[in-house]
């Protein structure tokens, strides 16, 4: 953009496949208000050489980065060796984007985009972040960030903060990167470098976790909180599909929010449950 900003996601072959989740992302842009454009923005990230073949035959901007170390193309499983090496390259490399002087938005592809979100960030945050969970304070560390969706201008502070925060993988063996940020959110470093961090409303940016439940003021929602690829792919279609009925809906039951999400309908279960139960149970013992 004018500014410098790029809108960025990753994709590997597990994802890549026609029908599959990319293809429900992009049609999200095509589909949101006024979202459209942004697709001339959005520069997608291919972990295999499957998923960037794919790629180029369904978008414009891709980007390969194959690594000779890990082999990405198969679905990547909660917690598993594959998923934490995939979650911190993701991180490495987004510290590379800004050091080339680029602010960029990162999105999951099982992000939902039916907004312009721009126009609900902090001009002058540094780091802003969706949440599993939100409190209602913008700048209140008891949120539960999400890393799949965030917005970080690139200065000096950004970088630094990157930086520390894939070194932490190593004081934190075995959590992945969204664990290793509510450790680190309270850590004096971030205040030292002046890092100015804002947490997302789930209002606008809503999730499985906690849907946005307005669908007047949503911008995007992720399929959070949601284990297997076949629970994922059926509850984007629902929620692409309770999106096309508000829009044709006339102005005036627009106003009236009589439409909600019908999802979580698969994605949300026991496991995913526990999941979150973990994550709080961790962030409380470290702020204790």
């Amino acid at each position: 953009m004018k500014d410098r900003t790029v809108i960025l996601t990753t994709l590997n072959e597990a994802w890549a496949t026609p029908n599959s989740v990319i293809d429900l992302f992009l049609e999200s842009f095509r589909i949101g208000d006024r979202t459209s454009t942004f697709l001339n923005h959005l520069v997608i990230i291919a972990l295999d050489q499957k998923a960037f073949a794919r790629c180029q035959v369904i978008h414009t901007h891709c980007f390969s980065l194959v690594s000779e170390e890990a082999d990405f193309h198969e679905e990547a499983y909660f917690m598993t060796p594959r998923y934490l090496m995939m979650m911190w390259k993701r991180i490495d490399f987004l510290r590379t984007v800004l050091e080339m002087g680029y602010n960029f938005v990162f999105t999951d592809a099982d992000i939902m985009w039916f907004r312009d979100p721009f126009p609900q960030f902090d001009l002058h945050a540094d780091f802003q972040i969706a949440c599993d969970h939100f409190t209602g304070g913008f700048d209140d560390v008891q949120n539960r960030p999400n890393g799949g969706f965030n917005y970080v201008k690139s200065n000096n502070r950004s970088i630094e903060f990157y930086k520390f925060w894939y070194s932490s993988r190593e004081t934190y063996p075995g959590y992945h990167d969204q664990d290793v940020l509510n450790f680190i959110k309270v850590h004096p470093f971030i205040t030292d470098i002046g890092l100015k961090m804002r947490f997302l409303d789930t209002t606008n940016f809503g999730g499985l976790c906690e849907p946005s439940r307005d669908l007047n003021q949503v911008c995007t929602m992720h399929a959070n909180c949601c284990l297997g690829m076949d629970s994922k792919l059926h509850d984007l279609r629902i929620m692409l599909q309770d999106w096309k009925h508000y829009l044709s809906l006339p102005p005036s039951l627009k106003r009236l929010s009589v439409v909600s999400w019908r999802v979580p309908q698969k994605s949300l279960n026991l496991s995913c449950t526990l999941i979150q139960q973990k994550r709080v149970l961790k962030n409380k013992i470290f702020i204790a």
